[in-house]
């Protein structure tokens, strides 16, 4: 891998009249022609549709969801067809869109959380969608034809908000992380929708020890990074070696990355060539790579530091999010409303 030595900001995107909170690209664009596209959701209680126009490669502003959220939106994730949208909101609901020609519709709102919805996020295949919220709940919902959604579990372990939920890219295996300093794995055991969890990932096996805020996995899904409120990122492996019985590695603790932010980590990304973005408080966007100079290491992989940018934003950093496409593209959202597009090149 020919290692980036610039981030390159391409553009500024304005249009959101509050913090913009979340982002998610569209999974099934960047290919075959089809413009790239993401979503961005914002305390201003809208969602929007931004797309790359081919011809002069600057980002539009396609659709403003509105009228639907009447609090803050929190989190948004597109099904892996890239046909439906949820948005999560503080309202305690969930949307689900459906694009319809260009044009979005609202085609169903999943109800229960007793109050805010913190994130939301779909399995592999589609078939699934799991939110979490400040009601200390992680809720598992099948998606059914003709745009039914029905819950088939609701997940109570977590002693406080939980701030994100996470599918894994090959398992049926979902990632809850909370304001109770933990991340909880949850297995279902196959046939009844009886989900449990299976493994707690706390300060005790060298965890976090303040608010988890987001989790990533590597391409292949045997690597994890969380990051948290205690300044630090850390990495986690499963060994299918280890697998137990019934089918689940369990995680363990790789390395700590610390002293690279002095404020709150809120999000973190593993890109599809294994850069980790992370995004914070201070204002910055740092890269990691895996450090492979180290031959003979004993204790596992470590990591370092690739490119950092200060004062990526005026402001906090919400979320960052490397692109499905080709190109190594990151879109950062900050308190500050604004949305950044940068890519990461080698020149």
């Amino acid at each position: 891998m020919e290692l980036a030595k610039e981030l390159r900001e391409i553009q500024t995107l304005e249009g959101h009249t509050d913090r913009v909170w979340s982002l998610a690209w569209n999974p099934a664009t960047g290919v075959a022609g089809i413009p790239l596209s993401f979503a961005s959701c914002s305390g201003d209680k809208t969602v929007r549709i931004w797309e790359q126009n081919p011809s002069t490669s600057s980002w539009d502003c396609k659709a403003v969801l509105d009228e639907t959220h009447t609090r803050t939106v929190r989190s948004c994730a597109w099904s892996p067809s890239g046909k439906l949208l949820a948005t999560a909101s503080f309202d305690a609901t969930t949307a689900i869109w459906e694009n319809v020609g260009g044009d979005y519709e609202c085609v169903a709102s999943l109800e229960g959380h007793e109050n805010e919805v913190k994130s939301v996020c779909w399995n592999a295949s589609g078939s699934m969608l799991t939110t979490c919220g400040r009601d200390k709940t992680v809720w598992v919902w099948e998606a059914l034809p003709g745009n039914e959604f029905d819950c088939v579990s609701v997940l109570q372990g977590h002693t406080q908000d939980v701030k994100m939920v996470q599918w894994h890219p090959t398992r049926n295996l979902i990632f809850s992380c909370s304001y109770d300093n933990t991340v909880k794995i949850w297995a279902d055991d196959g046939d009844d929708d009886d989900w449990a969890c299976v493994q707690t990932l706390g300060e005790a096996n060298n965890g976090h020890s303040s608010t988890v805020w987001a989790l990533s996995f590597n391409a292949s899904g045997d690597k994890m990074v969380t990051c948290s409120d205690d300044l630090t990122l850390k990495i986690w492996g499963s060994d299918d070696a280890k697998m137990s019985a019934d089918g689940f590695a369990p995680w363990r603790h790789l390395c700590t990355l610390s002293g690279y932010h002095d404020r709150t980590i809120f999000s973190v990304h593993w890109s599809r060539d294994n850069i980790i973005a992370s995004g914070a408080a201070d204002d910055a966007i740092k890269f990691f790579v895996e450090n492979n100079d180290q031959d003979g290491l004993v204790d596992g992989p470590s990591y370092k530091l690739l490119l950092r940018k200060e004062n990526a934003h005026e402001m906090d950093i919400n979320s960052v999010q490397w692109s499905p496409g080709e190109d190594r593209v990151l879109a950062s959202a900050s308190d500050d409303g604004t949305i950044k597009i940068w890519e990461l090149t080698s020149e």
